[in-house]
């Protein structure tokens, strides 16, 4: 049986991975600035990351959410404590998607409302209801389409009361910092304002932070840095290291009742392990400062090149951003010098979600292979 064709593969087979390393079929090296998507959170093969799954699956593996599992409750505990979010329930599932998916149904379920508000550039995943609030319409099929969304400007505070004031509008939906869409972040007034929007005309008003959550910003959210509190909070990819696990997390004032949302595989046994040993680990090792120092680092070696036009993002969610297309810069960073990196919707940005645990060196090693590269791109245009 062959695989259903639908990504595009880099020639290359990693088979092992130690820190912010992995390594191929030959042995090659290669330093991960990518972290899978931003997944890679405490770097490949953590040690005591390696211990807790070891341990649970020596243990019990999986059984269903219809009997007690307490490693949710340890879970949501250590989570409340190392993000500081008080008040909130946690619903655990596996992938941002289904994160989001069940975010949108919740909000509908509590405003009795089908509406939703997204943003341009916002990528919220693939499944039926959040690939509707996706701004990319080459991934939306016919039954997608479907569904009651409005699109807005980002920032757009009149734009987003004019619709609000409809009354229709069940949840609004954005990431604080917006991750394929190219790294833009809006401005502290306007999320503040949009919550309070949200609450006035009665929409959930949910963050998105499947990809900046985790400690990747230097907060464990990138919302706390605006001082708003979401109804609604999406969390997956560095939740688990690699392991398939998201949640959502939910303010008190909404209701639970048996049957409103479910799950299979959701909060099983290994992926609270994995959960358990992610925060362990990002709190033992300061990882949301370290991922704060790198920032201010990297901001230093950013402004002594003058091909970089423009540095978006914080923390461990980077973009630099150039005035040309990136594509293959990325390619002979990868092949040449063995360096992962990623690429957004915004072709001319070259996008940066190492391990938190990543070290200066490590950029240091970045550095030197980009000016290499972008030297032999001076001397080509001077032909």
């Amino acid at each position: 049986m062959e695989l259903f064709d639908v990504y595009p593969l880099y020639d290359i087979t990693p088979v092992k991975g130690e820190g912010p390393y992995v390594y191929d079929a030959e042995g090659k090296k290669y330093l991960d600035l990518y972290g899978g998507h931003a997944v890679i959170s405490i770097g490949h093969s953590h040690p005591l990351y390696i211990d807790g799954l070891r341990n649970q699956a020596g243990k019990l593996g999986f059984y269903s959410n219809s009997v007690k599992n307490p490693l949710q409750e340890e879970l949501a505990q250590k989570l409340e404590e190392v993000s500081g979010c008080l008040d909130y329930q946690l619903f655990l599932c596996n992938s941002g998607a289904e994160a989001n998916e069940n975010a949108l149904k919740l909000a509908s379920f509590h405003t009795g409302k089908s509406r939703v508000l997204y943003f341009e550039k916002a990528f919220h995943g693939r499944t039926s209801g959040v690939v509707a609030v996706t701004d990319n319409e080459s991934i939306k099929a016919p039954f997608n389409k479907g569904h009651q969304v409005t699109k807005l400007a980002f920032d757009d505070l009149a734009g987003l009361e004019e619709e609000l004031k409809k009354e229709d509008v069940a949840a609004v939906i954005l990431e604080v910092i917006q991750g394929v869409g190219g790294l833009d972040e809006a401005s502290s007034q306007f999320y503040k304002s949009a919550s309070k929007l949200c609450k006035k005309y009665a929409a959930v008003f949910i963050a998105d932070e499947v990809q900046s959550g985790y400690g990747r910003t230097g907060n464990f959210f990138a919302f706390q840095k605006h001082g708003i509190r979401p109804d609604i909070i999406s969390i997956a990819k560095g939740m688990g290291n690699g392991f398939p696990v998201g949640g959502i997390l939910i303010d008190k004032n909404i209701e639970a009742k048996h049957g409103l949302l479910g799950t299979t595989f959701g909060g099983n046994h290994l992926s609270c392990a994995a959960g358990l040993a992610v925060l362990e680990v990002m709190e033992k090792e300061q990882l949301m400062g370290n991922a704060g120092s790198i920032f201010n680092y990297v901001q230093d070696k950013v402004s002594r090149i003058k091909e970089i036009k423009n540095l978006k993002g914080r923390g461990l969610m980077l973009g630099l951003e150039f005035d040309f297309e990136v594509a293959g810069l990325r390619k002979d960073l990868l092949f040449k010098h063995h360096i992962f990196t990623g690429a957004a919707s915004n072709k001319k940005l070259l996008r940066i979600l190492p391990p938190l645990n990543i070290k200066k060196e490590h950029f240091d090693n970045f550095f030197e292979a980009l000016e290499v590269e972008l030297e032999k791109l001076v001397h080509s245009e001077r032909g």
